[in-house]
């Protein structure tokens, strides 16, 4: 059972932003400071990305794990109240993600995905991110 009645878990699930997230502005900041220059949430692509390197041709999407379902991660939970419900959403966030990410390979873009819990060790998380889009210099 929600502890929280209807009126206030619409509430707070209002509240919740698609961009400008905070994991989203730590990746931006990881690429900045290592000299990454990037567009963000370009509406003409498949899924707007939430960066945008157009000289690389890459994108990178921040996903967070509980809602867009990173698999064996501790923080991808289901809710125990209305399970049905949000089986199709999370089904549905899942099926998107991959239709996106194949249209915008198909269209020639390298499609980078950093999940929330990767932000736990940004070094780790910066060293990944240069090895799948080189070096910002070159």
């Amino acid at each position: 059972m929600d502890r929280l009645d209807q009126t206030r878990r619409s509430w707070n699930m209002s509240r919740i932003k698609g961009r400008n997230t905070a994991p989203e502005v730590q990746v931006r900041s990881i690429l900045h400071r290592v000299g990454f220059r990037f567009r963000l949430h370009r509406k003409d692509l498949p899924g707007k990305p939430d960066i945008v390197l157009p000289k690389r041709r890459a994108v990178v999407f921040v996903h967070g794990c509980f809602w867009h379902r990173h698999q064996e991660c501790k923080n991808c939970t289901n809710p125990k109240t209305n399970a049905d419900f949000w089986q199709t959403k999370f089904d549905g966030n899942v099926a998107r993600d991959e239709q996106n990410a194949k249209a915008l390979r198909k269209a020639g873009w390298k499609v980078v995905v950093v999940w929330e819990c990767e932000l736990a060790s940004p070094a780790k998380l910066q060293r990944r991110l240069l090895r799948l889009l080189g070096n910002p210099s070159g």
